[in-house]
């Protein structure tokens, strides 16, 4: 039989059409190596669990046996109030649960508990008094865990709990709303995923593939790009996305990019007030007539014209010095390991690095003095620096609240407010618009004509090869690292000219 698992319900939350495509995609086109980045989170994700475990104190360990011969030790082990039980599997009917331990409570009643290698909730930030909120995969995990419990008659409860990346235990109650707007509760939210993945691992209910930013990490995520190129998907528009491009298939029966291009926007519109006063507010939900008007300019550029385009003039700062600037970090571990700098002075360029050899608080703030001693060793308002997408901006705000002896907070502000120092990804995304499925740097300077000198470059791997060089101290690993940072920079570099010539 063909369980629902925890991985399924991830999978769905990351992917609504993966669950379909493990059972009944083209096998040939899936990916069988297992993606180097994956893998260490994997690894991680075993050693913090280890970590945990080896605090427990006394627990039964059912890691071993089959998954049948587990299931009978767990019920037992349940019957006869085992205090905490490791990796115990729940069964009942079609789903399928191992949660990492299960705990009695006080009633004998039990309480799945989960190791995680991240965060308890997401968004929190213990020095602002912010607590977060729950996160999706975990609470639907916990939901499932909690489901099995209650089928099986060991819980009457509705909540469970994370042990995070800090060891803290984290509370989950289940049928909370999932948030201030959202009125359905995480047990709501569960059931209705449990029922749809369900209805995809019987073939009973079919979805199309997308083009996303997260794909790049899927064993499908060729096969899928395909599939989305041939029939010429919606989701090849950048930023179109999945639930607009279902919401366009399922309203107005436009499938692909021509009959997308055929839309009159303002009959669109018009059809979707008159649906409004009917009282269908789903129709067309969240897609309005600013970005109607922008996918399609979008797919006209990427299918027609075939040419970039700027819709006003773009000016840059007129300077001496021009730093293209990168960093690379570990977010598995909370941790930058490189600042790169490609400088250009003149006809003069040069690649400067501050690069962490090893993990520890010493070195990450010794590099990020280092960095801001060469910022301020360089003339006053003669250098622009650019960088692509926010989040250096944010990384560097949470290493001030780490370092905060390094600099101040109020001057890390002020160099990001400079107008001097530029996001080009706003510049992109507000005035521009190019003749590729992504927006990405790599997309874009690829299209000017730049290479990676790397094979493979990708920031995923870069973290992938800093944790290898930190286990052997390879030089000519710390050499990948830095060419594919120096080419990031490039990157950069080639972008910024190639603006300033559209």
């Amino acid at each position: 039989m063909a369980y629902i698992t925890a991985s399924k319900l991830y999978d769905y939350l990351q992917c609504p059409h993966k669950v379909w495509r493990d059972i009944y995609g083209p096998q040939e086109e899936k990916i069988t190596e297992t993606n180097p980045f994956v893998e260490l989170l994997w690894e991680k994700g075993v050693k913090h669990e280890e970590k945990i475990v080896s605090r427990l104190g006394d627990f039964l360990n059912l890691k071993e046996d089959s998954i049948d011969e587990r299931f009978q030790k767990t019920i037992e082990a349940m019957k006869n109030k085992t205090p905490l039980i490791y990796q115990g599997v729940l069964k009942y009917e079609n789903l399928l649960g191992i949660p990492d331990l299960l705990k009695k409570l006080p009633d004998n009643t039990y309480m799945p508990v989960d190791i995680k290698s991240g965060m308890g909730f997401e968004g929190a930030d213990e020095e602002e008094g912010e607590e977060g909120k729950p996160k999706k995969h975990y609470s639907v995990q916990l939901c499932l865990y909690n489901d099995l419990l209650k089928k099986l008659g060991f819980a009457i409860h509705n909540s469970g709990k994370i042990i995070d990346i800090h060891g803290d235990e984290v509370e989950y109650d289940l049928i909370s709303p999932m948030g201030i707007r959202t009125k359905e509760t995480w047990w709501e939210f569960y059931e209705r995923i449990k029922k749809h993945v369900d209805f995809l691992m019987r073939n009973a209910d079919k979805n199309k593939p997308a083009l996303a930013g997260i794909c790049k990490l899927c064993p499908w995520y060729n096969s899928c790009k395909k599939w989305c190129e041939t029939t010429k998907d919606l989701t090849n528009v950048f930023y179109l996305g999945r639930s607009n491009r279902d919401k366009l298939n399922e309203d107005l029966f436009v499938e692909n990019i021509d009959e997308f291009l055929e839309l009159d926007v303002e009959e669109v519109m018009k059809q979707k007030e008159t649906e409004k006063k009917s009282g269908n507010k789903e129709f067309l939900f969240r897609i309005g007539k600013d970005s109607l008007i922008k996918s399609l300019k979008r797919a006209e550029i990427l299918y027609r014209t075939k040419k970039p385009v700027a819709y006003e003039t773009i000016v840059f700062p007129k300077v001496n010095y021009e730093l293209f600037f990168d960093i690379e970090d570990d977010p598995t571990q909370e941790f930058v390991y490189l600042h790169g700098v490609y400088e250009r002075n003149g006809d003069k360029e040069r690649f400067i690095d501050f690069t962490a050899t090893e993990i520890s608080d010493e070195a990450e703030k010794e590099i990020w003095q280092k960095f801001w001693q060469y910022i301020e060793s360089l003339p006053q308002d003669d250098f622009a620096v650019y960088y692509y997408s926010h989040h250096e901006k944010t990384t560097y705000k949470k290493l001030q609240k780490q370092y905060s002896d390094v600099i101040s907070l109020e001057k890390v502000e002020a160099f990001f407010e400079n107008p001097n120092v530029i996001d080009l990804y706003k510049i992109v995304q507000k005035q521009t618009d190019w003749p590729v499925g992504s927006y990405s740097l790599k997309a874009l300077a690829t299209y000017l004509g730049f290479s990676w000198r790397d094979e493979t470059p990708s920031g995923a791997l870069s973290i992938q090869w800093f944790n290898k060089y930190m286990e052997t101290k390879d030089q000519s690993i710390l050499k990948r690292i830095l060419e594919y940072n120096e080419d990031d920079c490039k990157a950069t570099m080639i972008l910024k000219d190639g603006l300033e010539k559209l």
